[in-house]
């Protein structure tokens, strides 16, 4: 691979940077026990504030990670198994993050942004803002276009 700076971004820049930083991520996960994942299913339910409705979870996983029903379904069994997940006593059709899950999630997440640090050091603000709106537009496209185009 070369390290030469493109000139401009395009589909494959954009697939090597998120191979790059996700392996890296990975690697973190690994050391933990987790998946990737399951990281970003538990990310969903911090993010909710700590319980989210299960159709909720799913339909926004799924659609983060553009993949099956199935696939999410399985991962918070895995998470429940794990007792990372559970299902909330107060309404049974959410599910909660477990102290077990929280400690996880913020032990990978402080990990990932000293890397994370490391990676954006030196790029000015300025940069990171337009990258962001850049491929904020290219995410808001590629969802627009119908499955398989």
């Amino acid at each position: 691979m070369t390290t030469t700076a493109p000139t401009t971004v395009n589909g494959r820049v954009i697939a090597l940077a998120h191979n790059a930083a996700r392996a890296l991520l990975e690697g973190v996960l690994t050391r933990h026990g987790a998946t990737f994942h399951q990281s970003v299913t538990l990310r969903v339910v911090v993010v909710a504030g700590g319980s989210i409705g299960r159709d909720e979870l799913v339909a926004d996983v799924t659609g983060s990670l553009k993949t099956d029903e199935s696939v999410v379904l399985g991962v918070i069994a895995e998470l429940a198994a794990a007792k990372l997940l559970e299902v909330d006593p107060a309404q049974e059709s959410r599910l909660q993050l477990t102290d077990a899950g929280r400690e996880l999630y913020e032990r990978t997440t402080a990990e990932t942004a000293e890397i994370t640090a490391r990676l954006y050091d030196g790029i000015p603000a300025e940069d990171l803002a337009v990258a962001g709106r850049v491929l904020t537009l290219i995410t808001e496209r590629a969802n627009a276009e119908p499955a398989g185009a």
